[in-house]
């Protein structure tokens, strides 16, 4: 077995154990791009004769490369199944994913296994199906329940797709369904993100994700900030918003657990939680990032560049970057000060504990037993906190 495009030698794939294990895998097709979307995904012209059926089995492929990499691979206490557009595979063909899991990985004891699907390819028999497959939570890709936001983000389901389908995916027995938020957009009014709020509980969720839009360089979006068509998002708005979905989130009995996460008690992403918590993970499809141990690594891009190197029983790794201490203590930071649990203080260094002092004079942070938390007002300026806690 080799390793393609490995910058000095080959990286060192090694689960850690007793840290938390998950798999993530990546789907990389849409039907359309949205106007924002800067993520590793390809519409139909751009696949230049990629499909499903041969991305499955190189992921197969790829699996297989992995469990033998890994010789005794710890139990997978999480799954996450993301892109580009999951659900474009079908409940069968998301079936077929997990299988493959199953097939070359224990899962553990009550393991959380989730799919990310658009609402516009979604059904009732869809979730059935994912159901009867052992897929125990949907996230959904809402982002607005109204028409003219989706109009400017460039979704294509109707504003009233997403809680449809959130209802039927609760009619199908799952418990934990969450759905996507991007707060922000050209055009959104107050109102706008309150009705999308309160649409989505409507819809029986107990996890909702609300992202600030970013325009991210070299998409559509970008492009019509920089011809003048449309505002870039304004930062002032941008944390009013924040702000205004909190409260609603908070008084209808879904608390905040990571800055851009919200759950009822019990509901929280346990897959993500292991990224923020600096749990391992194998990342599988194109474009996927790992990490096991001090390594992190990512696959090639495009559908078939990943699946002309699976045939040659070669694992698809693009590049791969050695963590040192210091890399992985600003990421300890990064990370866990994001958490509603806090980071704890014995993280820090002396001098980091020092400037600590100058945070919680600005009321950005408070200590809770031997843990910093960050305040209302820090969760606005997190990335600000942990620049002047690492600066």
């Amino acid at each position: 077995m080799t390793v393609n495009g490995a910058p000095a030698g080959r990286p060192v794939l090694a689960a850690t154990p007793g840290r938390p294990f998950g798999i993530y895998i990546h789907v990389p097709f849409c039907a359309t791009r949205c106007g924002y979307c800067d993520f590793n995904t390809y519409t139909p012209s751009e696949l230049g004769g990629a499909n499903p059926d041969g991305w499955l089995a190189a992921l197969r492929v790829e699996l297989d490369l992995a469990a033998a990499q890994l010789g005794a691979p710890p139990a997978v206490q999480t799954v996450f199944v993301g892109g580009g557009t999951p659900s474009l595979l079908g409940g069968d063909g998301l079936a077929a994913v997990l299988d493959a899991v199953r097939d070359r990985f224990e899962l553990a004891p009550g393991a959380e296994v989730t799919t990310e699907a658009n609402p516009e390819s979604t059904s009732p028999r869809f979730f059935d199906r994912l159901r009867a497959a052992g897929f125990t939570r949907v996230s959904l890709g809402m982002q607005s329940a109204a028409g003219h936001v989706l109009a400017v983000l460039d979704r294509v389901h109707s504003a009233g797709r997403a809680p449809a389908a959130a209802a039927e995916a609760r009619a199908a027995g799952f418990e934990h369904v969450s759905i996507d938020l991007i707060y922000g957009t050209p055009g959104e009014r107050d109102d706008d993100l309150r009705r999308s709020v309160d649409t989505a509980l409507e819809a029986g969720i107990d996890h909702l994700s609300a992202y600030a839009l970013v325009v991210e360089d070299g998409t559509a979006l970008a492009r019509r900030v920089r011809r003048g068509e449309v505002a870039a998002p304004d930062d002032d708005v941008l944390a009013d918003r924040y702000t205004l979905l909190d409260a609603r989130l908070s008084a209808s009995g879904l608390t905040w657990y990571e800055v851009s996460n919200w759950s009822r008690p019990g509901a929280e992403c346990r897959h993500n939680l292991g990224y923020w918590n600096g749990g391992e993970w194998w990342g599988a499809g194109p474009g996927a990032h790992g990490y096991l141990g001090a390594t992190r690594w990512w696959n090639v891009k495009h559908p078939n560049a990943y699946a002309s190197t699976l045939a040659e029983r070669t694992l698809p790794v693009a590049d791969f970057e050695l963590l040192d201490d210091v890399d992985r203590h600003v990421e300890d930071v990064m990370l866990r000060l994001r958490l509603r649990t806090g980071l704890p203080l014995a993280v820090l260094s002396v001098v980091e504990r020092e400037r600590l002092g100058g945070a919680e004079a600005d009321g950005l942070v408070v200590r809770a037993a031997d843990r910093v938390v960050l305040t209302d007002r820090g969760r606005l300026l997190a990335d600000a906190v942990v620049r002047q806690l690492l600066d």
